[in-house]
């Protein structure tokens, strides 16, 4: 059992997210390290998955890189994510399981039970690819006979819910990702005919690299067909000073803590480092929530404050906008969790001048800067 301080914990996790002093300089390389970028299309200042890119590969990123990687197939938009396409029968590997394996939740048979409920429409989907395809969503038919309910956005989405779960039966899957509609297509035009794994070996596989890029995570957590956030048995055990519960270590990392050299960064909303958030508080002590999605009036840090990374510590969030009509990037403030000192300040500074750079736009302060009350201190 591995005994590790928080600071521990943090190091290790951001040696594995590749956010250390020592940037990566492979785009396809640091993609097979992590495993995958998030695929949110929300741009005020840039896309998630290029700012995540260039919060560790710097100016030298070029977003066209990506784009050519996603056009030749080498990353593929599977489940919510790009993945490398060599890693996608590891994850395919439990479509001819659907809805799964062993004991599955209540949920679960009322998902499959809706499926089955709407054969007419999966079946409709089908012919209609087979003979048009690939189609957008909204040219797809929707006749089913059971509407999908749910008390959030996916209320009524009907042909939406019905591709998702025709993607992990590996009937359909996307056949271009870049435009503003995505383009869906039969699964056998867009995968290779590569055999599935076993898919116990395959579940091992993905929680061994899911924790080579994590560094440390809880051996089990909530259920997400798309990503979990829990590796099992991959790793060893390990225990974090003031933290209840076990976790899994990848021991890679455990040498050398002690010379860990960091850097300031700006993080993406939807960045893997943030995304779990109970996590991120236990390991981080970070408050954060993504408040594009409250009204305006309920905001503390911004539509899309970006986590502010300074040496092993997440210590503020950046609210500012890409004005591209104008040619500024607009920063409406640098929240600071704690007041900077000036080296922290000029570290932070420097990242977003050199953000605004890669960009192609100058910087504009509209407001100072300061401590930020936590979520919790507000209610």
């Amino acid at each position: 059992m591995h005994e590790l301080t928080q600071q521990d914990a943090r190091r290790i996790a951001l040696r594995a997210q590749l956010l250390t002093a020592e940037r990566p300089s492979d785009l396809m390389g640091m993609v097979r390290h992590l495993t995958l970028l998030p695929t949110e299309p929300t741009a005020p200042i840039a896309t998630s998955y290029d700012l995540l890119c260039w919060s560790r590969l710097g100016a030298a990123y070029d977003p066209g890189e990506l784009e050519t990687l996603v056009q030749d197939q080498r990353l593929v938009h599977y489940l919510g994510f790009y993945r490398p396409v060599e890693d996608l029968p590891l994850h395919r590997a439990e479509a001819p399981y659907w809805p799964g394996r062993g004991d599955l939740k209540p949920w679960v048979h009322e998902v499959a039970g809706w499926f089955a409920a709407n054969e007419e429409c999966r079946q409709d989907i089908l012919a209609t690819l087979r003979a048009e395809g690939p189609l957008p969503a909204t040219a797809l038919p929707d006749t089913c006979q059971r509407t999908w309910g749910s008390s959030g956005w996916t209320n009524n989405k009907n042909v939406q819910q019905m591709l998702w779960y025709m993607l992990q039966r590996d009937e359909v899957a996307i056949a271009d990702p870049l435009g503003r509609e995505k383009l869906w297509d039969l699964a056998e035009r867009v995968y290779d005919d590569q055999p599935l794994p076993d898919p116990d070996e395959a579940l091992a596989e993905r929680d061994r690299r899911r924790l080579l890029s994590l560094g440390v995570a809880r051996p089990k957590g909530p259920a997400d067909r798309a990503e979990p956030t829990y590796v099992r048995d991959a790793g060893e055990p390990a225990v974090v000073e003031g933290v209840k519960g076990t976790w899994r270590v990848e021991p890679a990392y455990l040498e050398g803590l002690g010379d860990f050299e960091g850097r300031a960064a700006l993080l993406s909303p939807f960045d893997r480092l943030v995304m779990d958030r109970k996590r991120l508080d236990q390991l981080f002590g970070f408050d954060y929530v993504l408040e594009m999605y409250k009204p305006k009036a309920q905001r503390i840090w911004g539509y899309y404050a970006l986590p502010v990374l300074y040496g092993d510590r997440l210590v503020g969030k950046l609210d500012a906008t890409a004005e591209r009509d104008e040619g500024v990037l607009r920063v409406d403030a640098v929240h600071e969790d704690e007041p900077f000192t000036a080296e922290m300040r000029d570290a932070v500074d420097a990242e977003i001048e050199d953000l605004a750079a890669w960009l192609g736009l100058e910087v504009v302060f509209i407001a100072g800067r300061g401590g930020t009350k936590s979520r919790h201190e507000t209610r």
